[in-house]
């Protein structure tokens, strides 16, 4: 029998070679990475998503781009609840490659179209989508400022981010119950169904770290997004954000 791999990766923050962890760790577990995230989160995860497309569908948004897209979970969903067309980019080939898997099952190529890409050097064009979104991504931004800013920069003026994050419960006895899951529980089931002993380690490490609330709306606010709103969801388990591009910008 194979030992578990062990992946050890800075958790946040400017750290040189964090890029290449994080793609050499999600390369290890996309084929697992759906099923992960069902058990782990017991299925309310797909509930965050679709406030997130909700929230993304008030400007009635005609191309919308999700960085750090995975298998295109949040992609395909969005496509379901009718936004027209999508671009997903992720760093991970093999969670691209899961992920083109499901849409050419669900006949949705024509809809949304994945490609390799760095989210802090997003290849394209100014301004050139109408919204953007991103679940479960910033957090492995290896440069979190710079992220946000390639984000700004492809989202054309008065359109809107929507980021879905991970966050800390505060309040007894949740807080308490939900650090005792991610110290104990969480990197046992993550360890069995993914057979990577460090992935679901560095989940609640990078998650305790994480500049939540108004510290992560500041860091929107530094490159640019205005309107800006923080939603705790499910006890503050996870946070959904929000901003627009400013109308001045050309």
């Amino acid at each position: 029998m194979s030992q578990p791999r062990s992946t050890s990766i800075p958790p946040i923050g400017i750290v040189e070679g964090k890029k290449e962890h994080i793609k050499e760790m999600f390369d290890a577990i996309a084929p697992r990475y759906d099923l992960l995230n069902r058990v782990l989160s017991g299925g309310i995860d797909q509930t965050w998503r679709k406030k997130v497309i909700r929230r993304i569908l008030t400007g009635s948004p005609e191309r919308v781009l999700d960085v750090a897209t995975g298998t295109g979970d949040l992609a395909i969903m969005a496509a379901a609840m009718g936004v027209p067309k999508i671009v997903g980019v992720d760093i991970s080939q093999e969670m691209l490659y899961v992920g083109q898997q499901k849409i050419d099952a669900k006949f949705l190529d024509d809809r949304i179209t994945l490609q390799k890409g760095d989210a802090e050097r997003l290849p394209f064009s100014d301004s050139q989508f109408d919204a953007a979104m991103v679940a479960f991504g910033v957090r492995n931004f290896e440069d979190l400022s710079e992220g946000l800013s390639q984000i700004y920069r492809v989202i054309r003026p008065g359109g809107r981010l929507v980021v879905l994050e991970f966050s800390q419960p505060k309040m007894f006895p949740i807080k308490q119950l939900y650090k005792f899951y991610g110290r104990f529980i969480l990197p046992r089931i993550g360890r069995m169904i993914s057979g990577d002993q460090g992935a679901y380690t560095y989940l609640p490490e990078s998650i305790a770290v994480f500049p939540e609330g108004e510290q992560f709306l500041d860091y929107m606010r530094e490159v640019g997004f205005e309107e800006l709103d923080a939603r705790r969801l499910t006890f503050g388990v996870a946070s959904m954000y929000s901003g627009r591009k400013s109308m001045d910008q050309r």
